[in-house]
């Protein structure tokens, strides 16, 4: 499970995790909560499922809102430094996409970014063009979010 070896790595290193969730609906936070012994790492998170609550809790710049757009990799790399910035964690995930049933700003169903953001105040972006139905593309975007953090806090 993703979720236990998020939280034993982070233990193991002494840092914190918080995560900024759109299309997830806070899955990613759930993930790692479910693991006994998560609040020794785990700060918090947000779920910002609009435009101006990105831009208002998060920071996201508004001409990234009406340029790339929310499903971007600019709005999932400042989602990711702003919770970073809001929570005062060491680490923060980001999670922004399409799960359907319909595109949006012209992007297709399963369109995903999702983000993280270290103590090097750098964030690492990775777009995903995911399959299956809602429910499945939520799902492998709270892993594929996940598995971004796993291969940082390994290097």
């Amino acid at each position: 499970m993703a979720g236990r070896e998020v939280v034993d790595l982070l233990v193991a290193r002494g840092e914190t995790l918080a995560t900024a969730e759109s299309l997830t609906g806070g899955g990613v936070a759930a993930s790692v909560t479910a693991v006994p012994g998560a609040s020794a790492v785990f700060v918090g998170g947000v779920v910002t499922y609009s435009a101006d609550l990105k831009v208002d809790l998060l920071g996201v710049p508004q001409p990234v809102i009406a340029g790339p757009g929310a499903v971007s990799d600019e709005c999932a790399r400042a989602m990711a430094l702003g919770a970073r910035t809001l929570t005062g964690a060491d680490w923060a995930i980001a999670t922004t996409g399409v799960a359907g049933p319909t595109e949006q700003e012209g992007k297709p169903v399963g369109t995903v970014f999702v983000a993280v953001a270290g103590p090097a105040d750098a964030a690492d972006v990775r777009r995903l063009a995911l399959a299956g139905d809602r429910a499945a593309i939520r799902e492998s975007s709270c892993r594929a979010a996940l598995d971004l953090l796993i291969e940082q806090l390994r290097d």
